[in-house]
């Protein structure tokens, strides 16, 4: 792979082959424009250079249109290649700035003991409006950005967490209140992770029994830091009862299903797959499809099945976002759902456009084109 430095990188110029951060980290397929927005992410995250075996253009050129699948073009739902690209740099940028405000109200949190219902309830109405209008390309986002090592891990997480709890409050119809209710709760749930030493939470080595036991009375301490700023109740609870399990075996009062909040069943589920398929200090990602299958096998039912079911029925038992290997033998990406077929969400096939130079899509189907597997990140190039 060669280097390219970061600051000589050009806004909204393509390159030929994936875009990384290290060999196996990929930030940019060939078909996505490199956005002023993403690198001033990589500037801020001090990334002095990035890899790639392509070369920079300033405009995307795919191969001609070819392949013998038998499915559902479905270009026709107006996706064109530039209208495709700015909804994803908008994404990029909302979901920039929604990560720098937690950080900033994690900071206040953490040492000047502030943290702002209304302020936080106003950007909550603001992420709600957004992901009914352009969650996938958000989801896709997702799935494109990590955080750069030594990351605190905590703001993502809970960013990424509430957009995924607000996706599954959409599809269970909750009405507007609860469902801003819902992600304030999202929001907030870890706040009491900031009342510990962030040597203990942000460790990438084993915690003694001492620390382990610090780290189970965080859902305690994110209560009575919430409460004490007069959030709502359900709000309150919701930082308490988060990793408590349908079985009885969570913490910190081990409740079982029928004593759970609505609220903190959903960012269970939520978090559960944000931690699965997001890389940690002490562990890599594991892809979508694979926190997807780990969440429905539901081993010792740990999680509401109701609410499993809707994740899966609102991000696809293959997530948006998630790179593929076709029947085709093409590859691609999936890009929107179809509720009513999980296993069959609609793909970006990479390098296919059609006769009027859209990029293809394409719904997946039973007696059609399929998914074959999941594709790691070291594959998208090959």
């Amino acid at each position: 792979m060669n280097d390219f430095l970061v600051k000589q990188l050009k806004p909204n110029s393509y390159f030929t082959k994936p875009v990384y951060l290290d060999k196996a980290f990929i930030i940019t397929a060939p078909e996505m424009p490199l956005t002023e927005e993403l690198i001033n992410i990589l500037d801020k995250w001090s990334f002095k250079s990035v890899l790639s075996e392509g070369d920079s253009t300033a405009d995307y050129s795919g191969s001609e249109p070819g392949g013998n699948a038998v499915s559902q073009d479905v270009s026709s739902i107006g996706l064109s290649q530039q209208s495709d690209a700015d909804k994803l740099q908008k994404a990029e940028e909302f979901y920039s700035n929604f990560l720098f405000f937690v950080e900033n109200l994690f900071v206040k949190a953490s040492v000047s003991d502030e943290l702002d219902e209304k302020a936080i309830t106003e950007k909550i109405k603001d992420i709600t409006e957004y992901i009914k209008e352009d969650r996938r390309f958000l989801m896709r986002v997702i799935k494109n950005i990590e955080p750069a090592p030594g990351k605190n891990y905590l703001a993502t997480h809970s960013v990424r967490s509430t957009i995924i709890a607000i996706i599954i409050g959409t599809y269970l119809k909750l009405q507007s209140y609860r469902l801003i209710e819902l992600g304030v709760a999202a929001l907030t749930h870890e706040v009491g992770m900031l009342k510990l030493p962030s040597n203990i939470y942000l460790s990438q080595r084993s915690l003694n029994p001492q620390e382990q036991k610090a780290i189970l009375t965080h859902p305690i301490l994110g209560y009575t830091m919430l409460k004490s700023f007069d959030f709502p109740l359900p709000v309150c609870l919701s930082a308490l009862e988060h990793h408590e399990r349908e079985n009885g075996t969570g913490y910190p009062r081990k409740l079982n299903g029928e004593k759970i909040s609505l609220y903190s069943k959903i960012i269970a589920v939520a978090c559960s797959y944000e931690a699965l398929s997001s890389k940690r200090p002490h562990k890599e990602a594991k892809d979508g499809y694979t926190g997807m299958l780990e969440l429905l096998k539901n081993e010792g039912k740990a999680y509401d099945d109701t609410i499993v079911r809707a994740l899966v029925l609102s991000l696809s038992i293959y997530p948006i976002g998630l790179y593929v290997l076709l029947s085709n033998g093409k590859k691609g990406q999936v890009v929107d759902v179809n509720p009513e077929t999980p296993r069959f969400p609609i793909v970006q096939v990479f390098g296919e456009f059609t006769p009027d130079g859209k990029i293809k899509m394409m719904q997946t189907a039973q007696d059609g084109l399929t998914i074959v597997r999941p594709l790691n990140r070291t594959e998208i190039d090959t």
